[in-house]
């Protein structure tokens, strides 16, 4: 960060530490200490409260995970300042902290959500202190002389960093609407929030029709394989040639690692043939059901965007391919949006097999597959490989791990749930 203000910033933090004496600076190392201690906690509570509370920071798995690395991120770096009074001149932001500003550039997320984002974990951190502080038992003096110090260090470390991060958004911003194509993302972003946009006005910005059936897909990079966002473009396209044939789709690049695009459907069918498309290895691909005109341009982007949603969640086992019309993904992805309430109702329902233990995973595996294969010993042996008997011990074990009286709907869905959220919903 170089500019004047950046600067000002900078200096006022570099202060902080080293107005302070050595025993005010050994209380602080306490307080560091309590708040290591707190660490993964904090960050926990912090990261739930910014998806829970501001617009659009929880409108993507993977930008949530990238929130609470950020959050992380921060969190470690304050209580290093506070442990090991550290110039300022030795502080950079964290790799994640930046990353997910670019991100949020990028998605065309307005820029107050981040800066407010800050300021909410400021507070919140501010109240942890106030509370160790109170637990260090300090004469009044020594009390408010720690807290001051510690709130001038917050301040300064949120009003650099939240300065630093504000101008690496408004560059990428600014570069990111340079880009070739994006400026018909914005025509699509808009469209897609404002329900009375226009529709001529949509198709004369975007060359796209919207009086035909279309099928929205969501093309991205797997995290261990990554690709060039002209080759997930490239991809895109390429599935609207082996699935589409009712013209030209529209594709819009999300991020760096993320693609929209709407294929038009030149007769009835189309969603099962993405299943069975040719995908390259390192792309992975979400889609939604065909649907017709303005409305559904919008509604079978928002099922893309629920399959992602469940695609994408800490240690899901979708495939490479996940469609909204997929068994289980449609109620999933309802589930999967209040996360604590669903872990609670999955313990609930499923008692011990709700349990992240490989025995656990066998038992709820056999018991999903009896309930598909309607409560059939000799069918759910056919399809697990197993002997008949070897399926009746297990189902009799998993079932004997569950609370009484359940109603067979609820515990059908509480394994898919565990199926595709996995650890996220289960019990370490």
């Amino acid at each position: 960060m170089s500019t004047a203000a950046g600067d000002a910033a900078r200096d006022r933090l570099a202060g902080v530490p080293a107005a302070a004496g050595s025993e005010l600076l050994e209380h602080a190392a306490l307080v560091a200490k309590m708040l290591r201690e707190s660490e993964s906690e904090i960050v926990a509570e912090l990261s739930s409260m910014m998806t829970r509370e501001i617009d659009q920071l929880d409108i993507d798995p993977k930008l949530v995970e990238l929130l609470e690395a950020s959050v992380h991120g921060n969190v470690s770096t304050i209580i290093h300042v506070l442990a090991n009074d550290i110039p300022v001149e030795h502080l950079q932001p964290t790799t994640a902290a930046v990353e997910y500003a670019l991100r949020l550039a990028q998605r065309d997320v307005p820029s107050n959500s981040l800066v407010r984002a800050y300021h909410m974990g400021q507070n919140s951190v501010m109240r942890s202190c106030y509370r160790m502080v109170e637990e260090l038992d300090l004469d009044a003096d020594d009390s408010m002389a720690l807290t001051r110090h510690i709130s001038d260090v917050l301040f300064g470390y949120i009003d650099w960093i939240t300065l630093y991060v504000f101008e690496a958004y408004e560059d990428e911003r600014r570069r990111w609407l340079g880009v070739e194509g994006n400026v018909q993302s914005a025509a699509i972003h808009a469209f897609l929030d404002g329900l009375d946009a226009d529709d001529r006005d949509f198709e004369s910005e975007t060359g796209y029709r919207l009086d035909r059936r279309h099928l929205a897909l969501i093309v991205w990079s797997a995290d261990d394989d990554p690709l060039e966002l002209g080759v997930l473009t490239h991809t895109a396209r390429d599935l609207a040639v082996q699935i589409g044939g009712g013209g030209d789709p529209i594709v819009t690049a999300i991020d760096r690692s993320t693609v929209w695009a709407w294929i038009p459907l030149a007769a009835r069918g189309g969603d099962e043939s993405v299943s069975r498309a040719s995908v390259p290895p390192g792309a992975r691909v979400a889609w939604g059901l065909p649907a017709s005109g303005a409305r559904g341009f919008r509604r079978t982007h928002e099922q893309a965007r629920a399959a992602y949603s469940v695609a994408t969640a800490p240690g899901s086992s979708a495939g490479q391919v996940v469609g909204f019309g997929d068994r289980g993904v449609a109620v999933v992805s309802l589930l999967a949006r209040e996360l604590d309430s669903t872990r609670a109702w999955v313990h609930e329902v499923l008692g011990g097999l709700a349990e992240d233990t490989p025995n656990a995973a066998m038992l709820r595996e056999t018991l999903s597959v009896y309930f598909a294969t309607k409560e059939s010993h000799l069918h759910t042996a056919e399809r697990l490989n197993l002997h008949r008997n070897t399926v009746k011990y297990r189902v009799g074990k998993a079932l004997a791990e569950l609370p009484r009286d359940r109603d067979r709907l609820d515990l059908a869905l509480a394994l898919t749930v565990c199926e595709f959220l996995g650890p996220t919903v289960l019990d370490r």
